[in-house]
């Protein structure tokens, strides 16, 4: 009942935002991380139906697509971390009207789905669970790693997790732990819940977390900037929540 009724809440919401719809429908590109594509892959159907436009999300670790978008590749939406878009901003790739922050996500830890879970309740039993590890993988750009590195030194375990780390130039973090090619894997919580063989054991502790905040903007380049201000719209809506949460994030 209550999917029903996020439903009909995320379609009466639409009806509200169509536009005038293209002769065909047309793509609307966004370059944004997994986090993004897991959302925009349960919101986009509704969205094309009420305004003719498929959103269609190019993935890849969020780094990654800023440089595409600094080197000019074409796109019409951006949802990237919050100090990437604030960068893109200043050089005008994006319109600085358009910036909404959309969801944050804690880091969390992964292991392989029935594997035992190890004790991270703590910072001393994290830190534990680390020197404990066999191997460690994490991305190897991405707002999560940059965290995690000054952590480590933090914690005077830099060296122990790097001699037996495994930087994934990718998003393969969860997928490298489902496959049981690596032991531990750190990376926001959505993208250890978006792999069916990865478990989540659970967050850092507040204390050492750090959150990752997504927002979104408008390329200044777009042809579809209509388009892309409505999508925006429908992810910051009351009923775009339940289905940002159901994936890990907090909505904004």
């Amino acid at each position: 009942m209550n999917g029903m009724k996020r439903l009909q809440g995320v379609a009466a919401l639409l009806g509200l935002l169509v536009l005038a719809q293209p002769a065909n429908s047309a793509e609307l590109k966004i370059f944004g991380s997994r986090v993004t594509k897991v959302i925009v892959g349960e919101l986009g159907p509704q969205f094309e139906k009420a305004t003719g436009y498929t959103p269609v999300v190019i993935a890849d670790v969020a780094q990654v697509m800023k440089r595409r978008i600094e080197a000019g590749e074409p796109f019409d939406l951006a949802v990237l971390v919050d100090f990437q878009i604030d960068d893109l901003i200043k050089t005008d790739k994006l319109l600085a009207d358009s910036r909404s922050d959309i969801m944050s996500s804690g880091i969390g830890v992964a292991v392989k789905r029935g594997a035992p879970k190890p004790d991270i309740g703590t910072t001393e039993a994290f830190k534990q669970t680390l020197l404990k590890a066999k191997s460690v993988t994490y991305l190897k750009e991405g707002a999560s790693t940059i965290h995690l590195r000054k952590l480590f030194v933090q914690l005077g375990i830099a060296d122990a997790v790097k001699a037996k780390a495994v930087e994934t130039d990718g998003e393969m973090v969860s997928e490298l732990v489902a496959e049981g090619k690596v032991e531990l894997g750190l990376i926001v919580v959505p993208n250890i819940m978006s792999v069916p063989g990865a478990e989540l054991v659970g967050p850092l502790p507040k204390e050492i977390n750090s959150i990752v905040m997504f927002t979104a903007a408008v390329s200044a380049a777009s042809p579809n900037r209509e388009a892309a201000r409505q999508l925006i719209k429908l992810l910051k809506s009351p009923e775009a929540k339940p289905v940002i949460q159901a994936k890990g994030n907090d909505p904004a």
